[in-house]
């Protein structure tokens, strides 16, 4: 119960320092959001935890194909809000076309033989 409660401050400290910084400087908080922090911490928790070290790997695995099709989101949220349109409905937008992403991205991979749903 301990540890859950230290994953749960440490994890939440990180997300906090990182919203902090970025109200100050955009580009230092980009920086430092752009990290994989919380991949980085996931697999510092399951070795803690469990030792697995295949399970990390196959962790890491699956994490560098996710990442891939969230990027274009990263590309369609600045242009939607610098040309005027509301905040959220651009979140909106960008999470469909993320969902859209991940689905042509699943159906890529099948086709190399990776299973990633």
């Amino acid at each position: 119960m301990l540890m859950l409660i230290v994953k749960y401050a440490v994890t939440a400290a990180v997300i906090v320092a990182v919203s902090e910084i970025a109200k100050r400087t955009d580009r230092i908080g980009a920086l430092i959001g752009a990290l994989p922090l919380v991949s980085l911490m996931i697999m510092v928790w399951l070795y803690i935890e469990t030792k697995d070290t295949p399970k990390i790997a196959e962790y890491a695995r699956y994490t560098f194909w996710f990442v891939l099709p969230s990027l274009p989101m990263f590309l369609l949220l600045p242009v939607l809000l610098t040309h005027g349109f509301n905040f959220w409905l651009s979140l909106l937008a960008c999470a469909l076309l993320t969902f859209v992403c991940f689905w042509l991205s699943a159906l890529l991979a099948k086709q190399f033989g990776l299973t990633l749903f």
